[in-house]
């Protein structure tokens, strides 16, 4: 296996509405290649694997290193990835995995596309599953839609268990809006459950406590209003979810539901976009209920974006990001940020491109993230002839206490903390991260005095 490391740039790309913080120092590390990859996933208790989802229908297995040369299943055959935004696009394990052996994926069915949720099981064997094993949960037609928008992201809840599908709008203006249909939308479903037992492509129940259940629209409904939800997570420590929702031509937006939720939200596609009002009829933007997003950006003149949703980080390697949300574009674009619950507070774009005069790697199509088993985060290059996996690690960089990056801890740096003395949420200088600048920051500046090793 072929290990290489680049460093990301850190340079600041700040909105004016949040207050920019040091940099997060991290570089990556090219980890495995695999078709087209467009998603990574681990599995409760297999410290040592991870499942890497190609759009073509293959998933391949990455353990102790090196992508193994079996696939863990193809499903090649019945998935139907001609356009771009076609595929097997999600994968999510059961909470149960490790003794009922269950897996689910999202995916474009052959041969009209429509959105397909269906179970696996694995065999003996825990590198290979068995395709024979498969059971439709769930389809959504997408006859009146577009190859494009398809969402596909699937995910379980860490705190009810349930699945959950993000299912983009096909590209049908009012659909986001349509409780009655399934486009557009966040489904929550029960796969513990048939309420269907007479259907052979049909294996779900709607949870009874589903916004919709009891009222006019569709029960499996969770949430609303998006145009194309290409990637969502949920935060493994609090249950909070992130949606990020790919715009039309003015704004990307981070969309953030807390754990206490009780569902409903309506995000504002098509008549708002992140909070940019379209005027389109289908909704008001002057709606109360309208959920804005948590983080926007606009697209710079002629730039072509699309917003790819990651992950709360809750590992260990890097602790000065731990709890920050980290997310990209798909086009050389990596931010991580911290919010209140409405709004951003901290934000950073600690990559806008990584230098491609190292050892001749660049990553130029980022199509997701993925999240291991203890907590780090990897992400995928999909662009043609490269299909490469990169892990997040620590960069061997400047010292922390180095405030002013000159490679020596000294008088600037002191001058720092003096400056920023007491409450300061995300200063530079709050290196313990309890939102004060202190007695133990002051220690770590003078216990790193000199040089930096």
């Amino acid at each position: 296996m072929n290990w290489r490391m680049m460093a990301i740039a850190g340079a600041a790309g700040v909105s004016s509405a949040v207050t920019p913080v040091r940099a997060v120092s991290f570089q990556s590390t090219l980890v495995g290649n695999a078709d087209f990859p467009v998603f990574v996933a681990s599995t409760p208790g297999d410290d040592d694997a991870l499942f890497i989802v190609g759009k073509h229908g293959r998933i391949s297995v990455l353990r102790d290193g090196a992508v193994l040369p079996d696939p863990f299943i193809d499903l090649d055959p019945v998935v139907r990835s001609a356009t771009n935004e076609q595929g097997l696009l999600g994968l999510a394990f059961h909470p149960e995995y490790a003794t009922n052996g269950l897996f689910y994926v999202s995916y474009t069915g052959e041969p009209a596309g429509d959105t397909v949720v269906a179970s696996y099981l694995v065999t003996g064997d825990r590198n290979v599953a068995d395709p024979a094993s498969a059971q439709i949960i769930m389809t959504i037609d997408r006859s009146t839609a577009s190859i494009v928008h398809n969402g596909g992201w699937i995910g379980f809840g860490p705190n009810d268990g349930y699945l959950y599908l993000a299912s983009g709008n096909g590209n049908v203006g009012g659909a986001a809006q349509d409780l009655e249909s399934l486009l557009g939308k966040i489904i929550r479903i029960d796969v513990d459950c048939d309420a269907f037992p007479g259907d052979p492509l049909r294996h779900y129940a709607s949870p009874p406590d589903n916004p919709f259940v009891g009222r006019a629209g569709r029960e499996e409904i969770w949430a609303y209003g998006l145009r194309n939800p290409w990637r969502c997570s949920f935060d493994r420590a609090t249950g909070d979810f992130y949606i990020t929702d790919v715009g039309g031509v003015i704004r990307e937006e981070v969309n953030f539901q807390p754990a206490t939720s009780p569902g409903g939200e309506n995000y504002g596609w098509a008549c708002q976009e992140g909070t940019f009002c379209t005027g389109s009829p289908v909704c008001s933007c002057d709606d109360p209920d309208l959920v804005d997003p948590i983080f926007e950006y606009t697209r710079e003149a002629g730039a072509i974006s699309c917003i790819i949703g990651g992950y709360v980080y809750r590992g260990s390697a890097i602790p000065d990001l731990v709890g920050a949300y980290v997310f990209a574009d798909r086009y050389e674009r990596i931010w991580w940020l911290r919010h209140d619950g409405l709004k951003a507070i901290a934000v950073e774009e600690v990559h806008e491109m990584l230098d491609p005069s190292q050892e001749g790697i660049s990553v130029d199509v980022i199509s997701s993230f993925g999240e291991d088993v203890v907590g780090e985060l990897y992400f995928c290059d999909a662009s043609p002839g490269q299909d490469e996996i990169f892990q997040i690690v620590p960069t061997s960089g400047p010292c922390v206490a180095d405030l002013d990056g000159s490679g020596d801890v000294g008088f600037a740096d002191l001058i720092e903390v003096i400056s920023d003395w007491g409450p300061c949420p995300f200063c530079p200088a709050d290196f313990d991260g309890d939102g004060v600048v202190g007695f133990i920051d002051l220690v770590v500046v003078l216990a790193a005095w000199g040089p930096c090793r």
